[in-house]
């Protein structure tokens, strides 16, 4: 069992560290760069290519049965629980083969209307505390279900 980190403008890495090194297992922090390297000897910073998606190409081939997600890229998301993951947004939000059709399609929908309106700004409302709290214990709760799908 492994957690993957999609890491670019992910405001809870240090709590994914944090359980992680509670549960002894190993977290892949993956990124286009930037990124100060944990000293935890359970963490390791991939570093993709630069390019589109590049991060989330390196994630989706390796995330499966067993593993935790966490990403707030929503087609990223789709692939890795179509390959079994179990996958959280930085908010605690769980996504699941259960509501990800729904959330796809209100992405998409959010981006139709975004290019219909170009006065239209924002991407919701900021990350707030209790985001993160929801966070740690979704992240404990995916990780119990990730350990009994990966046997």
């Amino acid at each position: 069992m492994q957690i993957y980190v999609d890491a670019d403008a992910c405001p809870v890495k240090a709590e994914v560290e944090r359980v992680a090194t509670r549960h002894r297992l190993r977290v892949f922090i993956v990124s286009n760069g930037g990124l100060r390297p944990s000293q935890n000897p359970l963490v390791e910073t991939v570093i993709v290519a630069d390019g589109l998606d590049e991060a989330d190409k390196w994630i989706a081939e390796r995330a499966g049965p067993g593993d935790c997600v966490i990403t707030g890229d929503i087609p990223l998301a789709a692939r890795c629980i179509e390959a079994g993951a179990q996958v959280i947004k930085h908010n605690g939000e769980d996504l699941t083969a259960a509501n990800i059709g729904n959330v796809l399609a209100t992405r998409d929908l959010m981006a139709d209307l975004r290019a219909s309106d170009p006065f239209r700004q924002g991407s919701g409302r900021a990350f707030q505390k209790a985001d993160r709290s929801r966070f740690l214990t979704a992240l404990e709760r995916a990780v119990q279900r990730a350990a009994r799908a990966g046997g």
